[in-house]
């Protein structure tokens, strides 16, 4: 009877260790996108952040968000590093042959940073016959791989991270920085002399990258999202960080 009941204490062991772990959602993502992802203090918070929690909230899960390079964010998906990516990331065909995508749950617009008083006054000057203006961007976003496409390998310039893309316009290495729209806003305001343009460079989806294999989690996240959307949470969290224009 004592074996027995041993037996059972540790199975009982083992079952609610394998229940803590299986309690945690983690979430990868680059904590230098404002207001998606960023530091109060030692605190990564945010619109991802937010959404992310309310998430796990509905999944009775408790939400561990690790900060890594943007472009480590996927890699960390497929090999389990982390259970989900969220960081401002879009659908792309090339993303899909390594990650499954949630629903949509924010519209992004890749915009245009320049100093006052730049020559460079809308996109199509960028595209213009002879134009050799150097490009930042931040490396394997979304705007790295359009800027490549449209510019080519030699005028587009790679950061880790958008402070430092912006840091490189400010110190003359660059001639415009690309970048979302809600992020450049950010650093335009926290950096004098630089202005986005009025012309947007491209419009796109953001969504959450999870591995391929693990179909269950997406489906109760495309449920939660569902959910969060109709009770109007994803809207508040939006709003609470971008003013409505």
């Amino acid at each position: 009877m004592k074996k027995f009941v041993a037996l059972l204490l540790a199975l009982c062991l083992v079952l609610t260790a394998a229940a803590a772990m299986a309690e945690t959602l983690t979430m990868g993502t680059n904590a230098a996108f404002p207001p998606y992802e960023f530091y109060d203090g030692d605190v990564i918070v945010g619109i991802d952040a937010e959404i992310a929690a309310a998430i796990a909230e509905k999944l009775g899960m408790e939400l561990e968000i690790v900060d890594m390079d943007f472009s480590a964010i996927i890699p960390a998906v497929t090999t389990g590093k982390v259970m989900i990516g969220m960081a401002g990331m879009t659908v792309t065909p090339e993303r899909l042959q390594n990650v499954n995508f949630s629903d949509t749950y924010a519209i992004g617009i890749q915009a245009i940073i320049v100093k006052e008083g730049s020559p460079i006054t809308s996109v199509d000057d960028l595209g213009a016959e002879g134009a050799e203006y150097l490009v930042g961007v931040q490396a394997s976003t979304t705007g790295d791989i359009y800027c490549t496409d449209d510019f080519g390998e030699e005028r587009v310039k790679r950061f880790k991270n958008g402070p430092d893309a912006v840091l490189a316009l400010l110190n003359g290495s660059v001639d415009c920085v690309i970048i979302d729209n809600e992020p450049a806003k950010s650093f335009v305001e926290a950096n004098e002399g630089l202005m986005i343009l009025e012309t947007a460079y491209a419009e796109e989806e953001y969504a959450i990258a999870m591995a391929l294999e693990n179909t269950e989690l997406l489906d109760k996240i495309n449920t939660a999202l569902e959910e969060l959307k109709a009770e109007g949470k994803l809207d508040e969290i939006v709003s609470k960080y971008i003013a409505a224009e």
